[in-house]
């Protein structure tokens, strides 16, 4: 799939979501990120600045790898790294809501129409 341009973030959602098509891709996003912040956390906690590295380095060493394997797509992060920091928030709240089938349809019906 091409480059992608968006005029606003809420143009970007849907495509965003459309990238995390496949439940298994979303999970590991939503561990990946987890987990970094957790680590995060704790180091912070214990006064050791350096585990600052730990959000990013485990949240995008997880999830990455997701879309080469599992989505077979580039992540939206190559091309839109503020919204897709702001779309991987939204993603994962939403998880933590319990509404990922509503993200499963979102990305459904973009796909649908633009892929």
């Amino acid at each position: 799939m091409s480059q992608q341009t968006f005029d606003s973030y809420e143009e970007f959602w849907p495509y965003y979501v459309a990238m995390h098509s496949r439940a298994a891709t979303r999970w590991v996003h939503l561990t990946g990120t987890l987990t970094g912040l957790a680590i995060t956390v704790y180091g912070l906690a214990r006064g050791r600045k350096g585990y600052l590295a730990a959000l990013p380095l485990i949240g995008y060493g997880t999830a990455w790898p997701a879309h080469f394997l599992i989505e077979k797509n580039n992540p939206a992060t190559f091309g839109h790294p503020a919204w897709s920091l702001r779309g991987d928030a939204q993603m994962i709240g939403m998880m933590l809501a319990g509404q990922d089938a509503e993200l499963a349809e979102t990305a459904a019906k973009w796909l649908a129409e633009n892929g």
